[in-house]
């Protein structure tokens, strides 16, 4: 009798401390948007290799295997989950045809038969198509940029009031430089209308939180931001919130001709004192965790990682993760919201609360 009182007081307390831990939904609805944090998904969409393929990639380059040794599992269960932020490649394809054949399919044939690849021909039509690396990495749990989208509309639908999701976007079309690869398509202003086009018909408008809708009545986007007008998380449940994750030449063909972002479906990544500057990609929280809390502390919501190319999973070495954590970076990515299916390896990226959303430590103890 005494083991049980003493097993059910244990229990009422790990009830009550989980309680005083977890974010209480009404006191998370109230908060700024950028005054919480959320652990997300790296690479969301990405599917396991071929392993006949996998096999060809090790024995030529066993480092580029070794960091491509992960997969998720759909975009749907990832959010249902409790996932805060998806990250999503997309390549631009406005003919159609481009990676509809993956030389990689031809190359690994050596090894073994590879499993079907677009059955139904959707990488053969004009559109966004979603991989990892042309040619060797480019299984995905949705082939084109619009069933990506029609996804995630159809799970929003299903869950009306969820906590707003943050999606980073890489467009990607550095060339591997090495015969027979796919060269990919460049990204231009025109190609990023049809980006924002894309997302605006197969999301719509009305799931999304754009730059327009913090900038409001502030002359620049940025100063919206530094003045505090993110809307409340209460206010933008249920809605999308994109991010152009490049720089260089691709961020500035997606900012020509709308000076801070205006009329834009994405925010950019953007450099604090720019005027669409709002989000910014920080990735290394080890070496540039003071930096990521002073952007943090201004008001801008920054992404980091908490592991990169598998090896933290390995070593199960969770430093970065702690030091993600501290930065007080809104937005923490990982390949690792499960323990992995590919190496034997406990590390797993979760909050103390056992979730992936939380009031932001640095930001409410600031407020106190």
């Amino acid at each position: 009798m005494n083991a049980h009182i003493c097993t059910m007081k244990l229990l009422s307390a790990l009830l009550l401390l989980s309680l005083f831990m977890a974010p209480l939904p009404d006191k998370m609805d109230n908060l700024p948007l950028n005054n919480i944090q959320v652990i997300g998904s790296h690479n969301s969409y990405k599917k396991a290799i071929d392993p006949p393929l996998f096999r060809l990639i090790s024995e030529k380059d066993s480092a580029a295997a070794r960091h491509l040794d992960y997969e998720h599992i759909s975009l749907s269960e990832q959010l249902s989950l409790g996932l805060g932020n998806l990250e999503i490649d997309i390549y631009a394809d406005t003919l159609g045809g481009r990676y509809a054949s993956p030389a990689g399919l031809q190359w690994c044939r050596q090894y073994g038969s590879p499993a079907p690849y677009d059955p139904d021909g959707r990488m053969q039509q004009p559109g966004f198509k979603v991989l990892h690396v042309q040619d060797i990495d480019f299984r995905s749990h949705c082939l084109t940029f619009r069933n990506c989208l029609q996804e995630l509309k159809a799970w929003s639908a299903a869950h009306k009031d969820h906590y707003p999701v943050f999606i980073t976007i890489n467009a990607k079309s550095e060339a591997v430089d090495k015969p027979g690869f796919t060269v990919p398509e460049a990204f231009t202003s025109r190609v990023f209308d049809l980006l924002d086009q894309t997302i605006l018909e197969n999301l719509g408008r009305e799931n999304l939180l754009t730059p327009d809708d913090v900038r409001g009545a502030y002359p620049t986007l940025e100063a919206a931001v530094l003045g505090g007008h993110w809307p409340t998380v209460g206010a933008a449940k249920g809605k999308f919130i994109f991010i152009l994750d490049e720089t260089g030449e691709k961020r500035a063909a997606y900012i020509q001709g709308h000076p801070s972002l205006k009329d834009r479906v994405l925010f950019a990544n953007a450099a604090a004192g720019t005027p669409e500057a709002a989000f910014m990609i920080i990735n290394d929280p080890l070496n540039d965790g003071d930096k990521i809390r002073a952007m943090v502390a201004r008001g801008y919501i920054v992404r980091t990682r908490a592991d990169a190319n598998t090896e933290e999973a390995r070593r199960n070495d969770a430093s970065t993760f702690k030091a993600a954590l501290q930065s007080g970076a809104q937005i923490i990515t990982t390949d690792y919201y499960r323990p992995s299916t590919h190496f034997a390896s406990p590390y797993v990226v979760r909050f103390d609360n056992g979730g992936y959303i939380r009031m932001n430590p640095l930001l409410a103890r600031q407020q106190d």
